[in-house]
């Protein structure tokens, strides 16, 4: 199915001007991100993924570049090579899929034995 069939032209532009970056070493931060990928072009924005409880990066991100072209000039640039001491994936970020969402209560109990004890 064409993305024209899901995404309306302005959401697809934004989509393959935004990369997703994985195997980033915990100690990288936006600011370096963003350093690294000026090389390809403008960098709009670089977020690094951290863990909502406890603060720390998940070893993740994602960069957004200005135009396609720079985005598809990162992605040759800097995929398979090493930033910070990890080798990194770089490629489109594509939509993020709904999910169930999850209830931090609704995982089977303390134990995950729900057998009635009496």
């Amino acid at each position: 199915m064409p993305l024209g069939d899901i995404f309306p032209p302005e959401v697809q532009e934004n989509m393959a001007k935004k990369l997703f970056v994985g195997g980033l070493s915990y100690e990288t931060t936006e600011a370096a991100l963003k350093e690294i990928f000026s090389k390809a072009g403008i960098v709009e924005s670089a977020t690094v993924i951290t863990d909502k409880m406890s603060g720390r990066p998940k070893g993740f991100g994602f960069v957004e570049m200005s135009s396609e072209e720079e985005a598809q000039k990162a992605i040759e640039m800097f995929n398979g090579k090493e930033i910070d001491g990890k080798s990194v994936t770089v490629n489109e970020a594509k939509p993020m899929e709904s999910r169930p969402r999850r209830n931090g209560f609704d995982r089977g109990g303390f134990g995950g034995n729900k057998r009635e004890r009496w």
